[in-house]
């Protein structure tokens, strides 16, 4: 029997307005992999069934970048994978083929290392009358006087001293153009410094004859020489000081139009002149020599250079996060707006791109203001009308990647579609854990570790180790501003800066969500107040339990602050302004301290540990997940749903295997029991403790469990394991980390590793638990794949996720993808597909092949039947614990989807799927009765009175996707 999904007509997405995305396909480019190669497999997504395509970033980034969120000009399409010319080119086959494109778009931040974003690089040439100064977050005049006017750059590998005393700063000249270098790096010089360095260059000419000479052409030549150098290096000392004044736009396009003009002068004039040249290189080599001249110009710059481990306090520009070569940007500032969208808006316009994805859009300044200025541009590139303040449709598709904490809403005036999906990833998720067990999993946990902290605990820890370590800067520019509103206020301005500070760590610490969204004319979100009152009452709490250090009143202003409880006036201003920054660090601090420390101290489970997720919640009701989906019908239907993407830290299918654990907690405490002694055997003894810590140990008994390949095949494993224990310590900072690695300790936990997973006693223990895990990780992973793609939103595949997804935190998830394989197993399906094949794929499902025929059925049902997918209502089916079961409606249109969770338990071991009699005598009740279709398997069913058996329904293959016919 064959399936009777065929595949359906393509449909060709218009370039105006509504486009909506039914599904999509991430694809993470690369140099390696550009336009080109990802245009080749264009057919083969039209094939699957999906039907829009969705890129990472595509605009200019660091050269190599093998991810794009290091973007260094949003107004150039990246090179590296083929210019806009390729992305054109990629698009028409993509409509070609009735395929939308999305795009992710990075609005927060930009690379700016390695001298290859010239806006960046024309603000440290010329400061704060950069042409580009406001694109950047600055503060210009910081607590630090030896800052004011300076950007701080924390890129030297030793204190500065140091660095200048051994050489390893000289001045160099490639025509007219200066540059300091630092080995590889090479930073711009101001025009006052060149100025110097050309009246070095003029004194070193040689000095002109006083005795009469016989032919004076020569002599007159040098004159002349001498003159234009002496001209151009007095026009770069005269040039205004870049903190002189209040300079305008006009100002700072003319001194960047002279400096042009006497660069191209001084580049004429080395070209004709061997003399200036050799003078030139005479001058740079007597500063470079002399440690005191060359500081003094150093000194002249518009930035100072510091030592990297240290200069994080005292850092004046905003980053992503705490990675000094993501600079933020201003995106709230229109002209910036203007600059980093005419592109992107220019491709909407001529119909190359449908869809945007939004990265990181808590670090905005605005985000409400920002989406409605997106929806405005393109709603004027598609030449629609669209009213920001309006319920009509939206004129872009755009998704916002937006943490949600554990009861959180995303904001309902937002003009977005929704989230990147985070949210439904760890309700899904959880769905495949079994929560009775909660108390033994923690038994064996807190036994084998010694941890005994909560989840919270932990990321109280790290929230405030994320502002002491890695964001003291952006701590202490906030603290300073808040500061000085204290001083406009006489019932304040008694609180010192050393309180303020610790009363902003503390509040942002007890913040029980990323953020809040207050806007400049004191508008929020409702329960903004109400969380900022929770986090000043949790603080004072916290504060207490210290012995109560700070006086309760300081964090009582701060909440007043917060909250803009002031008259109107100009401090109302100021108050908005600190309130808008303070959230725009909420967010970054709660990420570091959660996903990247948290998440990586606290191993209870890790398929908890989840971008999106709580790992305190052991796992998800039934009840709950109906509830959020029925939600997202109602209020998002088109949010997209991921399972795995290029920032979760596990694969969805790692994720899948080690929820299994939860079903067996007996045998998950013996196997770490049996263990224990052989890894506190080949463990180390360092000064700090064991090496590995028991905490990693137990890490790494997870990783390569969830990780083990279910093809077999090992060749890499061990490499892969041991990367991603290494990763895993540096994030948890509690042994070594990023800042400060220690080398020993990262030496013994590659030794463990490798050395574990050749001995030939647990490698077979570990494949024994492997096997018998197996089966129920793969029944969990297609019971996911099949609701993910058939509940409320627009389902995404994660490149090569239509197979088994085992990877791991980056780089791992960004591992090529072959397929060659995947469209040979595709065109086997398209021959074949029938309940025959479904049994055999079953029955071999180690190669990932069941798995795509469960993506493939599913998306060519979804593009089949449109309007019960993407319209249609959701009614919860309930047939028990062992079953998630859901059905959407639209008209007489019905798809009911049928799939077993907790299915070890349920079989009890007995048997590798949960199939026919397992099921005993539970019935599904469906909304209506008739004749329906399995279209996983092409099996079809006749129902009456609405009921049907589950064993039944399930007697051949362990999940179903009902259709009506």
């Amino acid at each position: 029997m064959t399936a009777t999904a065929p595949h359906p007509t393509p449909h060709t997405p218009q370039p105006e307005t509504g486009h909506l995305p039914a599904s999509t396909y991430r694809l993470q480019l690369n140099p390696d992999f550009d336009f080109t190669a990802a245009r080749r497999i264009l057919p083969y997504l039209a094939r699957l069934g999906v039907s829009d395509v969705y890129l990472s970033p595509i605009w200019a980034a660091a050269p190599g970048s093998p991810h794009g969120y290091d973007v260094t000009d949003h107004s150039v399409v990246n090179p590296e994978l083929g210019g806009v010319a390729g992305l054109r080119q990629f698009s028409a086959r993509a409509r070609e083929l009735g395929l939308g494109v999305v795009v992710d778009f990075v609005p927060n931040h930009m690379g700016i290392q390695g001298g290859h974003n010239r806006y960046w690089e024309d603000v440290l040439t010329h400061g704060q009358g950069s042409r580009y100064a406001h694109f950047f977050d600055i503060s210009w005049q910081p607590l630090k006087r030896a800052l004011e006017g300076k950007v701080l750059l924390p890129v030297l590998g030793d204190q500065y001293g140091r660095v200048l005393e051994n050489g390893e700063l000289s001045l160099e000249h490639a025509g007219g153009r200066f540059v300091l270098r630092y080995w590889e790096r090479t930073l711009p010089l101001s025009p006052r410094s060149i100025g110097l360095v050309l009246e070095a260059a003029r004194d070193a000419l040689p000095q002109p004859s006083a005795s009469p000479v016989p032919d004076a052409v020569p002599q007159l030549q040098s004159d002349a020489v001498r003159a234009e150098l002496s001209s151009l290096a007095r026009s770069m000392s005269n040039l205004p000081r870049s903190t002189s004044g209040a300079l305008t736009d006009e100002d700072r396009l003319e001194r960047a139009q002279e400096m042009e003009v006497m660069t191209r002068r001084l580049q004429a004039l080395l070209d004709t002149s061997a003399e200036v040249r050799g003078a030139l290189d005479a001058a740079l080599g007597a500063i470079n020599a002399d440690t005191a001249r060359l500081d003094t110009l150093i000194n002249e710059q518009n930035y100072r250079l510091a030592f990297w481990k240290v200069a994080a306090e005292e850092i004046n520009y905003r980053r992503f996060f705490d990675i000094n070569d993501l600079a933020a940007l201003r995106m709230e500032d229109p002209r910036v707006f203007a600059w980093a969208h005419a592109t992107l808006f220019e491709l909407i316009r001529d119909g190359v791109i449908q869809g945007v994805r939004l990265d990181h859009t808590d670090g905005l300044y605005d985000p409400a203001g920002y989406f409605r200025a997106l929806q405005a541009g393109a709603a004027e590139a598609l030449g629609v009308d669209w009213d920001p303040e309006g319920h009509g449709p939206l004129p872009l598709y755009v998704v916002a990647e937006k943490i949600l904490e554990p009861g959180e809403q995303l904001p309902k005036a937002w003009a977005v579609h929704g989230t990147t999906g985070y949210d439904f990833l760890a309700e899904l998720n959880g769905v495949f854990v079994d929560a009775t067990h909660e108390d033994e999993i923690s038994a064996i946990y807190r036994r084998f570790t010694g941890d005994r902290l909560s989840y919270g605990e932990h990321l109280y820890r790290g929230k405030q180790l994320i502002q002491r370590v890695s964001l003291p800067g952006e701590v202490n520019v906030l603290t300073e501003s808040l500061e000085r509103l204290g001083e406009t206020d006489l019932r304040s301005r008694d609180f010192t800066l050393s309180a303020l500070r610790n009363a902003v760590r503390e509040v942002i610490a007890t913040f029980p969500v990323y953020r809040t969204y207050l806007r400049a004319d004191g508008s929020r979100e409702p329960g903004d107040n109400g969380k900022i009152a929770k986090a000043v009452r949790d603080a004072k709490i916290q504060n207490r339990r210290e012995g109560g250090p700070l006086d309760p009143s300081v964090f009582d202003y701060l909440g007043s602050v917060l909250t803009m409880d002031v008259p109107d006036g100009e401090t109302r201003g100021a108050y908005a302004d600190f309130a808008l920054s303070f959230q725009q660090l909420t967010g970054p601090v709660t990420a570091k301290g959660a996903e990247d420390t948290a998440f990586y101290r606290y191993a209870r489970l890790l398929s908890l540990n989840e971008v999106g997720g709580d790992p305190a919640h052991f796992g998800t009701r039934l009840k709950d997940f109906h509830r959020a989906a029925q939600e997202r019908a109602q209020r998002w239907p088109h949010a997209m749903l991921s399972g795995s993407t290029h920032d979760t830290k596990r694969g969805e299918d790692t994720r899948a295997r080690l929820n299994v654990l939860s079903e067996l907690p007996q045998v998950w405490g013996a196997f770490v029991r049996r263990w224990a002694p052989v890894i506190l055997e080949r463990s180390q003894e360092q000064e700090l403790g064991l090496a590995p810590s028991p905490l990693d140990a137990y890490t790494f008994l997870q990783t390569a469990l969830g990780a083990y390949p279910l093809s077999g095949k090992l060749d890499d494993f061990a490499d892969r394991v041991s990367a991603y224990l290494l990763k895993a310590s540096r994030e948890a900072k509690l042994r070594t980390s990023w800042a400060a690695p220690d080398e020993d300790y990262e030496a013994a936990l590659d030794t463990f590793v490798r050395g574990l997973l050749a001995d030939s006693g647990f490698a077979g223990a570990l494949r024994d638990l492997h096997v018998l895990v197996s089966p129920y990780g793969a029944q969990n992973g297609l019971s996911a794949t099949l609701a993910r793609l058939t509940a409320p939103g627009v389902p995404d595949t994660y490149q090569g996720s239509e197979g088994w997804n085992q990877s791991l935190v980056d780089p791992d998830n960004r591992r090529p993808v072959d397929y060659p394989a995947l469209q040979r197993r595709l065109t086997r399906l398209e021959k074949g597909a029938g309940l025959l094949l479904a049994r055999k794929l079953l029955a071999g499902y180690e190669d990932g092949g069941v798995k795509t025929l469960v993506t493939w059925a599913a998306l060519q049902a979804r593009a089949s039947h449109p309007q019960v997918f993407e319209d249609g209502s959701y009614r919860p089916i309930d047939a028990g614990r062992h079953l998630l079961a859901f059905a959407r409606e639209h008209g007489d249109e019905l798809a009911v989807t049928v799939a077993p969770r907790l299915t070890l338990t349920l079989t009890r071991q007995a048997a590798p799927w949960a199939l026919g009699e397992v099921w005993g005598n539970r019935q599904l009740t469906l909304p209506a009765s008739g004749t329906f279709e399995n279209v996983l398997t092409g099996e079809r069913f006749r129902v009456r009175g609405g009921k049907i058996p589950v064993a039944k329904v399930l007697e051949e293959f362990p999940l179903a996707l009902l259709i009506k016919r």
